[in-house]
């Protein structure tokens, strides 16, 4: 099997996992919205849960997948299964210990942190006591889910992408559940929420150990800390926290500069930034979890024609599916938004804020998409200062105009930063990638995004229209909405394709001719 299409397979798989969680966690966020609304509990609760899940992102999916997964890989391919089965005990057991007294100190500093972070929560009577308590709750999730990424790494390298990607369904439903059964339980209903969280974290590593024993990784403690290998995920690590995390960290800054606007702000950027990382997490972040392993294999054996060849791939197929996501969710943002969570306490004026932020967020879905395909190309490469120079200036360019747009407008101005610091961050590594590599498929690259471009113009055109023979400002009519929204996302859908095939993008034909296998093979 090519490597291309080893990749497709895997994003495949990977998208199809993804997906099924995504729509529990919409479920989930469903569940949420007509229990909660948005107000001082929901505030507290996505501030305190944005603590943990920004570590998360940072440390465990960002730096050290980056890490962790190119020396893993090395490892494998140049010195066996067994000296790779030490590297991976050696860094579950060293993960294990430096969790452990971080969730500690977490759970400790609380008081400090939440002050620290959203500093405009104290003036609300009860609400900066709600968030430390929610944190403190939710605090030892960072500890359960950054083991489950050392395993992700692991049954990646090795080509097993369903379970990792799945486990997070099981983090869904146990916060649905928590949701549903036990607010009665808590003087502030709200906690039940923080107390699924902790369980779905200690379901979603349990999941992963029994297929690590299947695939000849079982855990085991090893106290080898001195080992080189170790040395230089922990090398790579330190840099790549902030190279690989700085969307993420943008997106705290807009929490905590959002702690000092109109009630309410922290969560319509929360369940904007939801509805955003949908096509993200199926996609995106399916492909990017694909090709890294491809890539530092490739690296690792010096094959750089062939590391070239499987970074144009993605960086095209990543531009082929997000271009056209990112037109339609601003499209229909305000629709997505009354057909799922309007209802309850959930009402319009939210609908319409939260449509808002989605809008601004939507414009750099590709920005964000492709920031996470080229950032780990450079930790295949052993190169960890370069991204962090990306990331710095982007962090930069974020904060301040974040502070120039959040007065006159508001959340969507927070949104809005976080866009213009994204295409920034993609052209510099774009930039600093040429000169790393040289030439890898310009040409091509830029025609898969104006064809993409082109085909998506009159898809979210049709989308627009077909939505606006619906009043979304009325609650209740879940199956007409339903049925407006569903049929013009699949007459987009359907017109997207056809343009693309009419404009023989190579991305197309690729699929169709995928498609074709599958049914022949079928």
């Amino acid at each position: 099997m090519s490597e291309k299409r080893k990749i497709a397979r895997a994003a495949g798989i990977l998208g199809s996992a993804t997906m099924l969680s995504r729509i529990m966690g919409m479920v989930r966020d469903m569940v949420v919205s007509r229990l909660f609304g948005a107000g001082l509990a929901t505030d507290a609760f996505f501030a305190a849960f944005q603590i943990p899940n920004m570590l998360r992102r940072f440390f465990a999916e960002g730096a050290l997948t980056s890490a962790f997964v190119p020396t893993f890989s090395a490892t494998l391919s140049q010195d066996g299964e067994e000296k790779a089965r030490e590297l991976a005990n050696t860094c579950f057991t060293l993960l294990t210990i430096i969790m452990a007294a971080i969730t500690l100190a977490g759970i400790l500093f609380s008081p400090l942190i939440v002050g620290l972070m959203f500093p405009g929560f104290q003036a609300v009577p009860g609400k900066f006591e709600l968030t430390v308590l929610l944190n403190r709750l939710m605090f030892p999730y960072i500890f359960f889910i950054s083991l489950v990424a050392l395993c992700m790494g692991i049954l990646n390298t090795v080509r097993h992408f369903f379970t990792p990607a799945i486990s997070t369904v099981f983090l869904n439903i146990s916060m649905i559940v928590a949701a549903l059964c036990l607010r009665g339980f808590f003087e502030a209903p709200i906690t039940a929420l923080a107390v699924g969280v902790l369980i779905g974290g200690c379901v979603q590593l349990i999941m992963q150990l029994p297929v690590l024993w299947s695939k000849g990784f079982p855990v085991t403690p090893d106290f080898s800390f001195k080992s080189p290998e170790v040395r230089r995920i922990a090398v790579l690590m330190l840099p790549s926290i902030f190279g690989v995390g700085v969307y993420y960290l943008n997106i705290a800054v807009s929490a905590i500069l959002a702690s000092f606007l109109p009630q309410g702000s922290v969560s319509y950027l929360y369940y904007a930034q939801r509805l955003f990382e949908f096509p993200q997490g199926i996609f995106t972040v399916s492909v990017a979890q694909a090709v890294l392993p491809s890539m530092s294999r490739q690296a690792a054996e010096g094959d750089m024609a062939g590391m070239k060849e499987t970074l144009s791939f993605g960086v095209r197929l990543t531009l082929f599916i997000t271009i056209p996501a990112m037109a339609g969710l601003m499209a229909c943002s305000t629709p997505v938004f009354s057909l799922i969570f309007m209802g309850g306490a959930f009402n319009y004026e939210t609908v319409a804020n939260s449509a808002l932020a989605l809008m601004y967020y939507s414009m750099g879905l590709s920005f964000v998409a492709l920031t996470r395909v080229l950032a780990p190309v450079f930790y295949a490469l052993k190169d960890t200062k370069t991204p962090v120079y990306a990331a710095f200036i982007s962090f930069v360019i974020n904060f301040c105009v974040s502070i120039a747009l959040m007065g006159p407008l508001k959340h969507g101005g927070l949104a809005l930063a976080t866009t213009v610091s994204a295409f920034c961050n993609m052209l510099l590594l774009f930039w600093f990638l040429r000169r790393k590599l040289g030439a890898f498929d310009g040409s091509r690259i830029m025609r898969t995004a104006l064809k993409s471009t082109a085909a998506s113009l009159p898809m979210a055109t049709a989308v627009w229209y077909s939505c606006s023979f619906v009043d979304w400002s009325q609650a209740g009519h879940k199956l007409l909405k339903g049925s407006v929204l569903g049929g013009s996302i699949l007459c987009g859908f359907i017109l997207y394709m056809v343009t693309v095939k009419l404009l023989r993008s190579e991305e197309a034909l690729d699929a169709v001719a995928l498609l074709r296998r599958k049914l022949k093979k079928g």
